[in-house]
């Protein structure tokens, strides 16, 4: 697979992973393209959910959805217990949900400020 066909699958993920999140109502939604900054992935996705109930189910809905429409699992997923902050490993994609305190303390758009970022839906 060449470089351009990796790309435009990593961005076909993270397409999906954005409708499944901005289909459970998940907050403020937004794509970072980091692989000119990092070998850890192509993008990130970042998303907050309203209560850890809420970033849980949002975590739940993309490993659905992304498994029944691409047939792909994360190769890991951390912080289910306290939910304050869930990571889903896609390689190419890594999911962060937060809570609304959990993104507000990491400032994960503030660390990757270099990184072109897209602010796909915003819920309020």
């Amino acid at each position: 697979m060449t470089e351009k066909e990796q790309a435009k699958k990593a961005y076909e993920l993270a397409e999906v992973i954005l409708k499944a999140l901005e289909d459970k109502k998940g907050i403020d939604a937004t794509l970072l393209e980091v692989g000119k900054q990092t070998v850890l992935a192509d993008y990130f996705v970042i998303c907050t959910g309203t209560s850890n109930t809420h970033v849980k189910a949002l975590a739940d809905e993309v490993e659905f959805v992304v498994d029944k429409t691409l047939g792909l699992k994360p190769s890991g997923v951390e912080g289910f217990n306290d939910s304050i902050w869930t990571l889903m490993d896609y390689s190419s994609v890594i999911v962060h949900i937060f809570t609304k305190e959990g993104r507000e303390f990491y400032k994960l758009e503030k660390l990757w400020n270099d990184a072109s970022a897209e602010t796909i839906k915003h819920f309020e």
